[in-house]
C-alpha cells in the first residue's frame, strides 16, 4: 500500500500561483500513476490533472488546461501540481490519488488517496 499526503495549499489573489505537493511513503513504485482531483463546496469531485510515473503520458481537465501544470520526481517519492493564473472557481479542496497502470482521468480507477488540501482563491 501506499500513504499520500498533501501540501502547500492556502489562500491567495486571483491570478497568483501556487504549488502543491504530494508526498508518497510506504511500497511505492514507477509504475504508479499519480492523479490530482478537486471538490468545492456543493460540487461533485472532479479531475484536475494526471500522470504516468515514467511522464511519458499527462493529461488535464478542460478548465485548467494552459494555467496547471503536473509533475513528478520519482528520487523525492513527490508529485507536484503547478497552479498558475489562479481564478475564484478554483476554489476547492484538492486531493492527490495514486493508481496502478495508466494515467487516468476516472476517480474510480484509483485505489490510494491523500487527505486533501485547501486552495482558496480571492476575487
Amino acid at each position: 500500500q501506499v500513504q499520500l499526503v498533501e501540501s502547500g495549499g492556502g489562500l491567495v489573489q486571483a491570478g497568483g500561483s501556487l504549488r502543491l505537493s504530494c508526498a508518497a511513503s510506504g511500497r511505492t513504485f514507477s509504475s504508479y500513476a499519480m492523479g490530482w482531483f478537486r471538490q468545492a463546496p456543493g460540487k461533485e469531485r472532479e479531475f484536475v490533472a494526471t500522470i504516468s510515473w515514467s511522464g511519458g503520458s499527462l493529461g488535464y481537465a478542460d478548465s485548467v488546461k494552459g494555467r496547471f501544470t503536473i509533475s513528478r520526481d520519482n528520487a523525492k517519492g513527490t508529485v507536484y501540481l503547478q497552479m498558475n493564473s489562479l481564478k475564484p472557481e478554483d476554489t476547492a479542496v484538492y486531493y492527490c490519488a495514486a493508481k496502478s497502470g495508466a494515467a487516468g482521468a476516472v476517480s474510480s480507477t484509483y485505489a490510494y488517496w491523500g487527505q486533501g488540501t485547501q486552495v482558496t482563491v480571492s476575487s
